[in-house]
């Protein structure tokens, strides 16, 4: 039986468009702390781009993949237990993590 990590590594499709690559983004999502660590890492990344915009410090722009990325993989390899998807496809799973944040929003996906 594979594990979930073994799945995003040998995962042989190449997706060709997002809405064929989304199903296979939340199947890498199936852990609650992971998509709760997600959703605090994106919250604080649109938090960061407010308040560069606000403030005009545009130095705060270095700490953006700092809560973006590093709550996400905190949850990848801690508690998902694979590799985050955004190694291989990082446009898809970009847009995807945003997708996936609107879903929790919106009672689609539970936190």
């Amino acid at each position: 039986m594979q594990s979930s990590s073994d799945k995003a590594v040998a995962n042989p499709v190449l997706y060709t468009s997002l809405a064929e690559f989304y199903p296979f983004y939340l199947s890498q999502h199936q852990s609650r702390v992971n998509r709760r660590l997600h959703f605090v890492g994106t919250s604080l990344l649109l938090l960061l781009l407010l308040l560069t915009a606000l403030s005009r410090s545009y130095g705060l722009l270095f700490g953006l993949p700092v809560v973006g990325y590093g709550f996400a993989w905190i949850g990848h390899f801690a508690f998902e237990k694979n590799k985050p998807a955004t190694f291989k496809y990082p446009f898809y799973s970009l847009t995807c993590d945003f997708l996936m944040y609107r879903d929790m929003i919106l009672g689609r996906l539970s936190f």
